[in-house]
């Protein structure tokens, strides 16, 4: 059984890996600081905690299941103690890409990050129809870097990575350049800022309409999802002639000219930058 360590494991991310690893063959030893994570972690799921050297002891991999901001801190004092050729998991781009890792080029780090169920799926299930973050029931993709460390260890490193966002649907080879471009560029930067506009708009629009709240969602969402399948190419159609106009005078209205600047790679790095 290859031994795997997991830092954080009382964390809500750290809990929601430890039940997913719980499920394969993988001989988890689960790491916690806080008194209110390691409680969490025997409440939900039975797991007692070990100290950090038990952990590392034998360990083929160490997954770092902590916030960014932190991940310099924790990867300072974990890294060090590993044997050479072990693996460390890092869960988001940002850490890795501003340069917070500690130099060990005897080790291998991969980055693996979920894109999260997509808006369109087919979940057939209660659950996989709730599961709006993934890791429970919905099928997900999922993106990989091999940051460094050789090329064979792409397949553990995959492995883990369905293993702790299962179920997996794809799983995407990237660099942690293109992953950092996706997030926090593409998904925080313009997506959550694009969509926070939206629920801001519908909010105006109760206030100033007079229409209901459930109303205006109701009206909003189920207007995203036929211009969103049209949009996304997820089915054939055509706006109409009145839809057209409206994105002709709209996208102006709401979009500076530049706006695509904040995809720049200095732009890129400048938000990771604040981030971690």
């Amino acid at each position: 059984m290859t031994k795997v360590a997991l830092f954080g494991a009382g964390g809500k991310m750290g809990v929601r890996l430890s039940a997913n690893l719980a499920k394969t063959d993988f001989d988890v030893a689960h790491v916690e600081v806080s008194d209110a994570g390691r409680e969490r972690l025997k409440t939900e799921l039975g797991f007692d905690t070990v100290d950090a050297g038990t952990a590392l002891a034998g360990a083929a991999v160490v997954i770092l299941a902590v916030p960014d901001t932190v991940i310099r801190k924790v990867a300072a004092t974990v890294v060090p103690q590993v044997a050479p050729g072990t693996m460390i998991v890092i869960l988001d781009a940002a850490a890795p890409f501003a340069g917070h890792l500690p130099d060990r080029p005897d080790i291998t780090y991969f980055v693996t990050h979920p894109c999260h169920p997509p808006i369109f799926n087919d979940e057939s299930t209660p659950e996989g129809r709730a599961d709006h973050f993934g890791g429970v029931a919905a099928r997900q993709g999922v993106v990989n870097a091999l940051m460094q460390g050789p090329r064979e260890h792409y397949q553990l490193g995959d492995r883990i990575a369905r293993a702790i966002y299962a179920p997996v649907a794809r799983s995407y080879e990237v660099t942690v350049k293109q992953m950092a471009m996706l997030e926090p560029g593409l998904s925080e930067t313009v997506c959550a800022s694009l969509l926070t506009v939206m629920r801001e708009a519908m909010d105006e629009v109760v206030a100033r309409s007079g229409v209901s709240k459930e109303c205006a969602r109701d009206f909003l969402l189920g207007h995203m999802n036929i211009l969103g399948a049209v949009i996304f190419e997820e089915r054939q159609g055509q706006f109409s002639d009145a839809c057209n106009k409206a994105i002709e005078f709209g996208i102006p209205m709401l979009m500076r000219d530049d706006w695509k600047k904040v995809l720049e790679w200095d732009e890129v790095a400048a938000s990771i930058e604040r981030i971690t």
